[in-house]
């Protein structure tokens, strides 16, 4: 059983000093697999340096362990998910994740598969986010999911 823990969770908009912080905390109780997410704020600004800057510390911070960039797809264009995820490539992030769940929409396939296909070979891909069935679930993972996130027994 592995645990995992947030970070910046839910809004990303933390500082990246604030986020290294959490990450090397839960760590240090016990965490497995580190989930944060992006400043959502600084992608609709356009300052992707920020957003590489953020990842690279804390892909060092978390030291091996699996993380996970929630990107939060409801709030971004198709133009910022490829870019967002371009950038998760680059910095050897472990899943690139849909949502929080707390968004103004969950995972949809068309994401999906633009994430999938934007980081294939380098990142996962986590759906996550309004999954509700087993069907659904099926439907993700054949877009190129390999995780999904649940709050429902499917």
């Amino acid at each position: 059983l592995k645990v995992v823990s947030v970070v910046g969770f839910p809004l990303g908009a933390n500082s990246t000093e604030v986020k290294v912080l959490e990450a090397k905390e839960v760590i240090q109780n016990g965490a497995d697999e580190i989930d944060f997410v992006i400043n959502i704020g600084k992608v609709k600004q356009g300052k992707f340096e920020y957003i590489k800057n953020e990842l690279k510390r804390l892909r060092k911070a978390c030291k091996g362990k699996v993380l996970k960039a929630i990107i939060e797809t409801c709030y971004l264009t198709k133009n910022e998910i490829v870019k967002v995820s371009k950038i998760c490539a680059q910095t050897r992030i472990d899943f690139v994740k849909t949502s929080t769940g707390f968004g103004t929409a969950g995972a949809n396939i068309e994401d999906v598969k633009l994430i999938f296909e934007t980081v294939k070979g380098v990142c996962n891909v986590k759906a996550s986010g309004g999954i509700g069935s087993r069907e659904k679930a099926v439907e993700f993972l054949n877009a190129g999911s390999s995780r999904i996130g649940t709050s429902h027994i499917i």
